[in-house]
């Protein structure tokens, strides 16, 4: 009999799906009739809890790295919209960046989602081995709103980021954040209502209480500034753990254990009683951070399929970030009350490639003060958006007007 997925030009679907399986769900693993049907109960539980909505507690952005030594400490924040309470009711689910409806319109749609996500960790299994330092190029965007002379205005700062991670003995990790930064009205609208203002040359920005002070901006461009990430041989953290490249390359390379290792992780710094979709937070922000750290492509690939598994976290595909690249995107449980308004967060993750392109937040319903300025839902109002992701031989450059 002839194939037909040579005669159709096709690629065999039976063995796409099987390559992107979950190791849970492997059958040989699936020794005898009760394991079958204790995993179809679990199976059918997590769908479950994908339709519940829960509270959480607030999260660091994604790459967000701190370690912490008894005689230093290195914090690296990456993001700056202010978490605040999380919302009490269900969210409505925002456009995408790019203003297009969302294509996330029915139970099938996510299920494709998943075989997506699943098809990207399939694809992070292949990725390249090593080398001496493990660079990341990341543009980032935060839209807030300020006040001046009795006008509301949005303002946008944007800037790219380098991170170098030396894992060889005697090589230092870089980080040079504000390369190319900018801040200035979002909009023409914008600049229109901040020079009617008379454009000042810096501004602030309110938290959510009035007349509380969460930041100011000044327009124009920065100065880069460098800092020194590593603390002797511990290059990230992993939970409330500081690691090094060797216990990176050491994780559990199984979706199974993988979880089973950020479980024991969980406990260490939560209650008993913290709720699921706590928990799911926590287990989708480590995942997402170890997709971006030189481990393994197993480890990789595992993140992954852990993240497709978490119990109320949404995968949604076809959609856009904010750079226009397309992907399948992997939504937090909740959404969060900021002073713009109730948010979400959202990776988005290239299926093709196995390669996390963007972590963002997504306005669901704007306050009063930022549909004043002009922000719609379904507006990105925070993104980090990496552009690269490899190894590379040389520590990066850092330019001299640097400060740090």
């Amino acid at each position: 009999m002839k194939n037909p997925a040579k005669r159709s030009g096709r690629p065999d679907v039976l063995k796409v799906l099987a390559d992107a399986r979950p190791d849970a769900l492997d059958p040989s693993r699936l020794a005898d009739p009760t394991r079958q049907r204790q995993d179809f109960a679990r199976i059918t539980a997590e769908a479950a809890d994908n339709r519940a909505v829960r509270r959480r507690s607030g999260f660091r952005p994604l790459g967000a790295v701190a370690l912490v030594a008894a005689a230093a400490s290195v914090v690296v924040a990456v993001g700056t919209v202010d978490r605040q309470a999380p919302a009490d009711r269900p969210a409505a689910q925002p456009r995408s960046a790019t203003g297009t409806p969302s294509s996330d319109t029915g139970e099938n749609v996510r299920v494709d989602g998943h075989i997506e996500l699943l098809s990207a960790a399939r694809k992070a299994e292949t990725s390249a081995a090593e080398g001496t330092y493990w660079q990341t190029t990341t543009r980032s965007q935060n839209v807030d709103v300020a006040e001046a002379d009795g006008r509301s205005f949005a303002v946008r700062n944007t800037s790219t980021e380098e991170w170098s991670v030396g894992v060889r003995t005697g090589t230092g990790s870089l980080m040079v954040t504000g390369l190319d930064d900018v801040t200035e009205p979002w909009t023409a609208a914008d600049k229109a209502r901040w020079q009617a203002a008379g454009s000042p040359g810096s501004v602030t920005v309110e938290a959510g209480k009035k007349g509380e002070i969460a930041r100011s901006y000044t327009l124009g461009s920065g100065r880069p500034t460098v800092m020194r990430t590593n603390v002797d041989d511990k290059i990230y953290a992993v939970g409330p753990d500081n690691v090094s490249y060797q216990d990176l390359r050491a994780l559990p390379a199984t979706s199974t254990e993988l979880r089973r290792y950020l479980e024991k992780l969980y406990a260490q710094g939560n209650s008993a009683d913290s709720g699921a979709s706590d928990r799911s937070t926590w287990m989708l922000r480590q995942a997402g951070n170890l997709v971006t750290m030189p481990v393994k492509p197993a480890v990789r690939a595992a993140a992954y399929r852990v993240m497709a598994a978490l119990p109320g976290v949404r995968v949604v595909g076809h959609v856009t970030d904010p750079l226009g690249r397309e992907g399948v995107g992997v939504e937090f449980p909740d959404t969060y009350r900021t002073a713009l308004g109730t948010t979400k967060q959202r990776l988005v993750v290239d299926p093709s490639t196995g390669a996390m392109l963007c972590d963002q937040l997504l306005l669901v319903e704007p306050s009063a003060r930022a549909e004043a300025a002009g922000l719609k839902a379904g507006t990105s109002v925070n993104y980090q958006a990496t552009t690269r992701m490899s190894w590379g031989e040389h520590q990066i450059t850092v330019p001299k007007n640097a400060r740090g």
